[in-house]
């Protein structure tokens, strides 16, 4: 299967933290790619009110990636016309 390409856009793995050494720190640790974009993964471990489990995920930029979202997103300026009728 060398040389054979995937296509791992909206993909993702979380593997158990090893390195976890407080309560803060993610129970899981991992990557994916959301919209063609790359992001570190943190997962947590929870329990509702109800003691229910679930998971809480957070999602991180890559290196590179964070100026090249602000980048998209900077400041437009736009004349405004100031002959508006009121």
């Amino acid at each position: 299967m060398s040389g054979q390409q995937y296509d791992r856009t909206n993909t993702g793995a979380l593997f158990k933290n090893d390195r976890k050494e407080r309560d803060t720190h993610p129970d899981y640790r991992g990557s994916g790619n959301v919209a063609g974009e790359e992001f570190w993964l943190s997962g947590w471990l929870k329990k509702d009110r109800n003691g229910k489990s679930f998971m809480s995920l957070s999602f991180q930029p890559k290196d590179g990636q964070q100026a090249a979202r602000s980048q998209r997103t900077q400041q437009v300026d736009i004349p405004l016309d100031d002959e508006i009728p009121f």
